[in-house]
């Protein structure tokens, strides 16, 4: 894969005839951490092939069928860093619950429980020699018109999920956590759910 990524950036959607294959790397950047307040600005797309596409959503227009459909889809494995953000962003603005999913946070403190730092830049250094800048992580991703820094960093997001993924589930296999894992993966989007409907500070398995 090459050091710059071929970045191609849509508005509303992805086009017609888009092809993934089997497993889809994806994050979103909102305007904050409150999805009631904070919109949906921008999804960013990758087949781990170095290619990414992000798509804009501009004017309160999330009007777009072709990515619903691929959120949809039971034959395509949607790839996040901290999964259960992304599932309610696209649940909450895309109107959709997105399934099957994989979630390399989940993933790495499953299997590297030898340290506390699980974020996607500890991830992509440890296990992929790769250091992503995080500079552009607070700008306005609500802008009409993206930086090219932005479209950068938006990129690095999902660039390398599919490296991490094979690597992880190398770990979870040797560690005998696999199922555990699977497990915990095809229940986010039912805890994305949760967190939009009120329940995102309560633990609803605890005693009290």
């Amino acid at each position: 894969m090459s050091n710059t990524p071929e970045i191609h950036l849509h508005q509303t959607d992805i086009p017609d005839g888009l092809d993934f294959g089997t497993s889809v790397a994806i994050d979103s950047e909102t305007m904050g951490l409150n999805l009631s307040r904070d919109r949906l600005c921008l999804l960013q797309l990758s087949a781990g092939d170095g290619v990414c596409h992000l798509v804009q959503f501009r004017d309160g227009n999330f009007d777009a069928p072709n990515l619903r459909r691929l959120m949809t889809n039971p034959d395509v494995t949607k790839i996040f860093h901290f999964a259960r953000f992304d599932l309610a962003a696209i649940e909450r603005y895309l109107g959709v619950t997105c399934a099957p999913v994989y979630c390399t946070k989940i993933a790495s403190k499953m299997v590297r429980t030898y340290t506390d730092r699980h974020g996607l830049k500890e991830l992509c250094r440890e296990l992929l020699g790769i250091d992503i800048s995080k500079q552009q992580q607070s700008s306005d991703w609500g802008s009409t018109e993206l930086k090219p820094e932005q479209l950068q960093y938006a990129a690095s997001d999902v660039l390398y999920l599919h490296q991490l993924r094979e690597i992880l589930n190398q770990r979870l296999e040797r560690e005998n956590r696999t199922t555990e894992a699977q497990t915990c993966f095809d229940f986010l989007p039912m805890r994305a759910h949760l967190d939009l409907i009120g329940w995102n500070d309560i633990d609803i398995f605890a005693h009290s």
